[in-house]
């Protein structure tokens, strides 16, 4: 790390500047310290900057580290005999099977995400348009938002890309957030933490999402023809909600674009049931922190086989 003075009008501004490699490129972090400082003042904002700096550095090695690897022969073979064992089979929806899927993926979707509409609630509002009077307006018009959003995944014929995540997140969000469709700007950071007020996420530094999202595009349409559909919609959804782009609703785009993924493969959509909310969470931490996608295959495969059972 160095400090960087630049001189303007008389006055001298101090910034802290970091370049690390990661992959093939140069990254390189700035921080501003302050204008005309003294030696003591510059000493103690100094050490608070690397501090924060190297912070940085470490969410953002993170966040990119697993789109660096590649998988070996083996691995992707271990994948597809957790498929063999859990009797993965693949089928497709009728259209009464579609309109039965959104009910219950909206419930579901919503539900993890805290909406407190129940499962007959959400059928009554998307099949007969009738309102709750004890609910939120803003779960209500998510409810509708979801649905829509699932309609325009069967249409579109877009896999992944930065444009498609923002229509997914403002279909889903056009009448309940002012932010609906906009990636998070510099300086709105996302934290995720516990009940007991401990980090349990760290979403990419702001000034990172839209070159993340970059990567993330890259990488799938380098992989799509060489890894197997599940692994390919478990990587993309789970480095999705590592980089948490959005102020919020990540969750509910990311379960909507790892379908997607699956059914450009001609594989059904997914859902991920409330009760399974806990192993959830905890296949994503399993990514996060080890670069880890199996536990999210297997719950993709329990899923798919309880799925058929809850479009009847």
């Amino acid at each position: 790390m160095f400090v960087e003075v630049r001189e303007a009008a008389g006055k001298k501004k101090y910034y802290l500047v970091y370049s690390f490699r990661h992959g093939k490129k140069v990254k390189k972090i700035r921080r501003y310290l302050g204008t005309n400082l003294s030696k003591e003042k510059l000493s103690e904002l100094r050490k608070i900057a690397e501090q924060q700096i190297a912070q940085r550095v470490n969410v953002f090695k993170k966040i990119s580290d697993p789109l660096l690897e590649v998988l070996s022969e083996g691995e992707i073979q271990k994948i597809k005999e957790l498929q063999e064992n859990k009797q993965f089979k693949i089928f497709h929806l009728s259209e009464e099977e579609w309109k039965r899927f959104s009910e219950v993926f909206t419930y579901n979707t919503n539900a993890i995400e805290g909406s407190e509409l129940n499962q007959k609630e959400v059928k009554e509002i998307l099949e007969k348009d009738k309102w709750p009077k004890d609910k939120s307006k803003e779960d209500i018009s998510e409810a509708y938002g979801v649905k829509e959003a699932i309609q325009f995944i069967r249409e579109t014929k877009e896999h992944v890309s930065i444009e498609l995540i923002k229509k997914i997140h403002k279909i889903i969000f056009e009448n309940s957030k002012s932010y609906a469709g906009q990636l998070r700007q510099r300086g709105i950071e996302v934290v995720v933490r516990d009940g007991l007020g401990n980090t349990v996420h760290e979403g990419a530094p702001s000034e990172k999402v839209t070159e993340l999202l970059k990567e993330l595009v890259e990488w799938y349409n380098k992989c799509k023809k060489k890894y197997p559909p599940i692994l390919l919609a478990s990587v993309v959804h789970n480095q999705f909600e590592n980089i948490h782009p959005f102020q919020d609703g990540n969750g509910r785009v990311g379960r909507i674009l790892m379908s997607n993924i699956l059914i450009k493969h001609g594989l059904p959509p997914v859902n991920i049931d409330l009760k399974n909310r806990k192993k959830y969470y905890q296949a994503l931490q399993e990514y996060e922190k080890n670069h880890d996608t199996r536990p999210t295959i297997e719950l993709l495969l329990e899923e798919y086989k309880q799925l058929k059972k809850q479009l009847r």
